[in-house]
Formats: C-alpha cells, sequence, structure tokens
C-alpha cells in the first residue's frame, strides 16, 4: 500500500495551481464565487437556489484519485487515477482540521482587501459548509463517513458529488445535507466517451448508482454538464435515467471552457445560458413531477425541483435548506 496519493511533482503543480494539499490524499482550493463575494461581486448558484453563504464555504475533496478522466474536468492528466483506494487513510479528524486551517490561509489575502468589507472576511473565518466536489472522487475514502459526521457536529453542512462509480459507497454513506450524482450522458457509448472511465461495467455500476439514490431519505440532486454538440441530446433517455434515482432537485449547467479540459475540448462547446435553459427545459418536458424553480445565468445552470418544494399558498419555490432542522436531525 502506497503512503500517499500524490508523487511530489503532482503536488508541486497543485500548489502552483493555488491548492493548498492537505495530508497525503486531501486538498483544499478556494472557489471562484467565494472570492467574489469577498470582493462585493455576489455569490454562487448555491446561495440563490439553497441558501448557502458562497464566503462561509470551503471547497475541498477527500481524494484527488479518480476511477474517470472526464474530457470536460478542468484537472489535467497528471492527477492519479484508480479503481479502489490504495493508499494509506489519514485520520478524518485531521483532515478537517487542516483543510480548515489551509480554507483560512488561503483567504488571508482579502484582509487588506479595500474591496472587501471587514464583516465578510471576519464571518468567512467560520466555515458553515463545505463542497466535497473539488477534484477526484471524495466518496473513495475510506473514512468518509466519520469526517462527514465530524463536519456535523461543528455545524458545517455537507454537499458531496460522486461520479457514481462506486454504488456500494453511496449506499454505505451516512446522511449528508445533499448528495449529488453527476450524470455526464444519455447512453453508454456517450458515457465512455465523454468520462472515460477505468471501470469496465461502468454503465452497470451508473444505474445502480442511480437506484441506490433513489433509496435515499435525505435530500438529492442531479447534475448534468451539458456540452455542446456532444451531449445535450437524447432528453427523453436522460429523463430516464433521472427517474431511476427520484432526486429531490436537477442542476443542469453549462460546461464551463476552463483549465486542462481546453486540451480536450473546444470553446465552441461551451453552450450559452439561454442555450441551456432551453435544453433543460425540453429535458423536463419528460418529468411529470418536476418543474422549472430558478436559474443562475452567471454560472449558466438552472433548477428543476419535484413539485412538492413549491409553496402555492405564498407562490414561491422554498428550496432552501433548513440547517438548524438538519443538523437537529444528523447529530
Amino acid at each position: 500500500m502506497q503512503s500517499s496519493q500524490l508523487e511530489q511533482p503532482s503536488r508541486e503543480i497543485l500548489e502552483k495551481q493555488h491548492y493548498k494539499v492537505v495530508g497525503s490524499h486531501s486538498a483544499v482550493k478556494t472557489c471562484g464565487w467565494t472570492k467574489n463575494l469577498l470582493r462585493g461581486r455576489g455569490g454562487c448558484y448555491k446561495l440563490k437556489f439553497y441558501g448557502i453563504q458562497s464566503h462561509k464555504c470551503m471547497q475541498m475533496t477527500t481524494s484527488i484519485s479518480c476511477a474517470n478522466r472526464c474530457s470536460f474536468c478542468w484537472r489535467d492528466y497528471k492527477s492519479p487515477v484508480s479503481k479502489k483506494w490504495e493508499w494509506g487513510a489519514d485520520d478524518p479528524i485531521e483532515i478537517l482540521e487542516k483543510s480548515l486551517y489551509a480554507h483560512d490561509k488561503l483567504l488571508e489575502g482579502f484582509k487588506g482587501n479595500k474591496n472587501t468589507p471587514r464583516r465578510l472576511y471576519d464571518q468567512s473565518k467560520i466555515v458553515e459548509h463545505v463542497a466535497l466536489s473539488l477534484t477526484g472522487e471524495p466518496i473513495i475514502y475510506p473514512k468518509i463517513n466519520k469526517l462527514i459526521e465530524e463536519f456535523h457536529k461543528r455545524k458545517i453542512s455537507t454537499f458531496l458529488v460522486t461520479n457514481a462509480q462506486y454504488p456500494t459507497e453511496i449506499k454505505n454513506l451516512k446522511p449528508i445535507t445533499q448528495l449529488y450524482i453527476s450524470l455526464d450522458a444519455p447512453n453508454k457509448e456517450l458515457l465512455k466517451k465523454i468520462d472515460v472511465p477505468l471501470f469496465k461495467d461502468y454503465w452497470e455500476r451508473l444505474n445502480e448508482s442511480l437506484e441506490i439514490m433513489g433509496e435515499k431519505k435525505g435530500r438529492t440532486c442531479i447534475r448534468l454538464t451539458c456540452i455542446k454538440d456532444l451531449n445535450m441530446c437524447e432528453e427523453e433517455n436522460y429523463a430516464e435515467l433521472i427517474k431511476k434515482a427520484d432526486p429531490d432537485f436537477i442542476e443542469i449547467k453549462g460546461y464551463m471552457y476552463v483549465g486542462a479540459s481546453r486540451e480536450r475540448l473546444k470553446l465552441s462547446n461551451m453552450p450559452s445560458f439561454d442555450e441551456v435553459k432551453e435544453w433543460g427545459l425540453k429535458v423536463n418536458e419528460y418529468l411529470k413531477d418536476y418543474d422549472f424553480a430558478s436559474q443562475h445565468k452567471p454560472s449558466r445552470v438552472i433548477l428543476l425541483a419535484k413539485k412538492k418544494y413549491f409553496d402555492k399558498e405564498k407562490n414561491k419555490w422554498n428550496t432552501w435548506i433548513d440547517f438548524n432542522k438538519f443538523f437537529e436531525e444528523s447529530c
């Protein structure tokens, strides 16, 4: 068993890209929307959709390694890939504390920034949400449940994004604030082209993961990344896959031409917000239990939600998270 996921050259590359490597397999990086809010330029779609304060959000992963080499991913192919955990597992409390420290150090430059209100900077030092979606596949960390438990003890809500190649780990995952599955293609052949999976039974794993998500009691979400001229097709097939997972929410988001994805895709593959919305509404036509709930143009994303989240009396969508209720039930 290897001691670390990262060789020194890979670690140095990540640090040049403004990651903070934590221990032997975790990493933290400041989200662009966290920076934007601290500069007074507004928060991300998670604020509008779910009530998450962008300047109090930490973006991290518990595993740099992944079982896919997705064409649209911003990371390069120098990052490790593996189908199973082959390294020592760092202590979850140590990961949590070192990640919070790294996140705080990454934000230090905003303390003296004339465009950052001191009030917002001081608030940013108290993390209230963690997005386990930075890079790699966080769910394969063997002690992920203990780490999530520790986050919740500290009143830090959790979003975790998985590529649906680990159905057993999804099944065994303890309740989190919101669980995501990335659904990148409507059929087996296209999924192989887009995600470039290591597993030979990648399609079966995806479908099993979707079915397991459908059995989860907590908040769940399917995320579709729209790549123009590649996977914006077969709306009915997407809908059938989504129905297996029975998610509370569906985020339909445009691919962004950033990072190493520029070596694999073209600028023309990045759809406009209007194209994302038009196509997303076509998918929704095949989903009778969902409706258009919200949108965030700067992120090129729309939100479809189950109709039960619409408050008819107030004539408004109620998709924001009741954090107090969540922590009462999870701790």
